[in-house]
This record gives structure tokens, sequence and C-alpha cells, in this order.
């Protein structure tokens, strides 16, 4: 059967969300530009960008469902059903997995009884792995509702969680306080955050992002940066100085294997379909 017109919002709503709208929309020359701020609106509301808020957006903005749609399905910022107060997102990419996202990732699944994407029974926690939080410098990271948790192990992640189900105050390394998902996409659609010392408590960056400017201004001496080829690079004599290092400095940097096409990970390598 086809799929019937998504229901309105009723009338209180409708009209509430409609002010929140049109002040958004007064900001920008075009208003089809005011797309991304409105499914944060409207995400605000449900938690998600429900069929409702598509038709919501469309007829405030002259568009039709499926370019709303077709928007809001290509950022991952905006959720597809509903989920959890608190989106509790691991990175799971180069350097935070190599320094323990994975471990902490699949340690949050067990612990919460859930996979990725999916939502705790209480409706509280939804996990989902990120593929970067911006923040390597202080791998591995965490985010909830986007806020840093950073020099995370297995161990504080799961306190984490368990501090955010059971209600207790929660304080991110760095950044604003702590708010629920649907208040977070409100602050994302342009509102303020009218909560008190919120924007004050921004905070800057930490000691690792100032490192290298630190090194800039000669605040430190410069670090010692050695090259895989000065072991054996050719002196004017015209011969080898030294053989070449048997395996390459950083071979042996991770903590743990995490790749699965490693011939030595206990997986084993992964194949392509039909291969023996």
């Amino acid at each position: 059967m086809p799929q019937l017109p998504a229901p309105d919002y009723p009338a209180d709503v409708r009209a509430r969300l409609e002010a929140d709208a049109r002040e958004l929309i007064a900001r920008y020359p075009d208003s089809r530009s005011a797309l991304l701020p409105l499914l944060h609106l409207v995400q605000s509301e449900e938690g998600y960008v429900s069929r409702t808020g598509i038709r919501f957006c469309a007829e405030m903005l002259g568009l039709t469902t499926a370019e709303v749609t077709a928007v809001s399905t290509f950022y991952t910022m905006y959720r597809r059903k509903p989920s959890g107060d608190y989106q509790v997102g691991v990175c799971t990419n180069t350097l935070c997995a190599v320094m323990g996202g994975d471990a902490i990732f699949d340690e949050l699944k067990r612990h919460l009884g859930v996979g990725n994407g999916e939502t705790t029974e209480d409706g509280k926690v939804t996990l989902e792995h990120v593929e970067c939080n911006a923040a390597c410098d202080f791998a591995p990271v965490v985010m909830v509702n986007w806020e840093f948790f950073d020099n995370q192990t297995p161990e504080s992640a799961k306190q984490l969680v368990d501090d955010l189900r059971a209600g207790r105050d929660v304080e991110p390394t760095r950044g604003a306080p702590l708010c629920t998902y649907k208040q977070t996409a409100r602050i994302l659609a342009g509102f303020p955050d009218e909560r008190p010392g919120a924007v004050e408590a921004t905070g800057g960056a930490g000691p690792a992002s100032l490192a290298g400017l630190r090194l800039a201004k000669g605040e430190a001496g410069p670090g010692r940066v050695v090259s895989p080829r000065s072991s054996h690079s050719v002196p004017s004599g015209g011969t080898p100085a030294d053989e070449p290092p048997a395996t390459h400095p950083s071979s042996h940097d991770a903590p743990q294997k995490t790749s699965a096409s490693d011939p030595q990970h206990p997986a084993g390598p992964v194949t392509e379909e039909g291969e023996e």
C-alpha cells in the first residue's frame, strides 16, 4: 500500500514551530538556505527528523518532501528514528581506534546490551560509532550530544554511560555543560543557549592542541624528528652509512591489532565473497 501523507503537528505545536521557523528563515536571503537549521528545529521537537518534521520543513520553505528527505538522510547529525536522551558517539577512526576506541566501543556494546545505532530500554542512551570527533590529540574520544569526553578508557566510558542512565551530573572534559539531545538540537538550530553560565563555559583548546603553537612561538625547544631514511642515507664518500631498519619505526606503535585484514589478526584476513 502507498504510504499515507504524514500527519501534521498539533495546532499549538505547529504555531510555536512556525514562529521559530520564520525567525530562522528571515536570517537568509534565500529561504531554502534555512533547511539545515529547520531540520535541527524539528529534531528538537521529537528527538529525530520524522515524516511530520519533513513535511513541516517542506511547507515552510516551498520544497518537496523528497528534497527535504534527500538532505536529512545525507547528514549524520539528523536522526532517522526515535532515540535516547543522550547520544554516545565513540570515535573509531584511525587514531582513536589504535589508541583504544575499538575496545571502548565493543565494551559499551556489551555493557549496555545494544548494537550500533541502538537505544537502551530505558530510552536514555543511544550508542553509535562515529568516524571522527575532530579531537585526535585527545584520543580516544567519546562525545555525548556533541560534547567532548577526552582520553577515555573502557572503564571510564562505562562509568560515563552509567552516570547518564542514573541521572547523575556529568561534566564534559571541555565545552558547555551537558544537556539532552533535544536541547542540543535547538541550540544547533541557531537559538541561544540560555542556561546560566553555559556560554562562558565553552572553554578553549587544551595543552595537546596548543603544543604546535608553542613551538611556533619559540616557547619550547624543537622536538627531535627522526627520519626513517636517515639511517641509510649516502654520505659524501658515496657509500651507504648503515643498513635500513628492519621495520618501519611506527610498526609497533599501536597498542593492539585492530585491522581485520591483518594476517596475524585472530580472526584472520578478510577475503572477498566466494574466496577460500
